[in-house]
């Protein structure tokens, strides 16, 4: 694929962010954590992208290059410099990992940033690092037992296990793994049936639980009480309502 490391192309409202750097198995060096911080920040909330979806040619991505961090002054610069998954994080509409080969790494680290994990039958999923005398930096320790628990997150960190795309399902790291054949479609189909519906519906509702993990429960039930009176003063709601009426799909606005 032409052009830089990273890759940005919209069509039908979906966002497509493709890591482009398959000699190096698309390893995170500085230019492609700051192609991905840059684009996570033009597709806010002034961009006509409903859904993202991030790629990698070949492999998803091996983690952060070796040779990048060598030539860095320290660890500092580093995380200055390497660390992209909090800006993924960040994004408002949905997100969605298309993990067509390994994810290791920092690179597992840019999949759990995301919504959504749909892998390749053949992937495999890990955070490495303690082999290589560290730990994950990028928000693994964080997000992954969010997802799969302490205990698996621990075995996953601690022994830095390299999980095959069965396992990973099985351990909650992912939604699906499919025939690598089917990836593409089943990514497509997916960002598709998200980017149909109403966009500020889905930013709400992703907020709604993404926020109130760090809530009590009280605290999390105003939230969400908050985002529905919110929700019911936008052009997307009336159009709902109108179009449910008159028995037609919405053509919903983001509004």
């Amino acid at each position: 694929m032409p052009g830089g490391p990273v890759v940005f192309e919209e069509k039908d409202g979906v966002g497509f962010v493709t890591l482009n750097r398959p000699e190096a198995g698309n390893r995170v060096n500085a230019d492609v954590a700051a192609e991905l911080r840059r684009i996570a920040a033009e597709v806010g909330y002034g961009s006509t992208v409903k859904v993202v979806v991030l790629s990698g040619i070949g492999f998803f991505s091996l983690g952060a290059d070796p040779e990048a961090r060598a030539a860095m002054a320290g660890p500092a610069e580093v995380f200055d410099r390497l660390a992209a998954a909090s800006a993924l994080a960040e994004i408002g509409q949905p997100t969605i990992a298309a993990i067509s080969g390994d994810a290791l790494g920092q690179g597992l680290e840019l999949a759990l940033a995301c919504d959504f994990r749909i892998a390749s039958q053949t992937a495999r999923l890990g955070l490495n690092q303690v082999e290589q005398g560290e730990l994950p930096w990028d928000g693994g320790t964080q997000r992954l037992p969010r997802l799969v628990g302490r205990a698996r997150a621990l075995d996953m960190i601690l022994t830095g296990r390299v999980l095959s795309a069965e396992e990973a399902v099985q351990a909650g790291l992912i939604h699906r793994a499919v025939p690598p054949e089917a990836l593409d479609e089943t990514v497509r189909g997916l960002a598709l049936d998200l980017a149909a519906k109403a966009p500020v519906a889905l930013r709400y509702a992703k907020e709604a639980v993404l926020s109130g993990l760090d809530l009590t429960l009280s605290q999390g039930l105003r939230l969400e009480a908050d985002l529905y009176f919110l929700i019911h003063t936008t052009r997307d709601r009336t159009e709902g309502i109108t179009a449910f009426r008159e028995k037609r799909k919405p053509r919903f606005e983001g509004r």
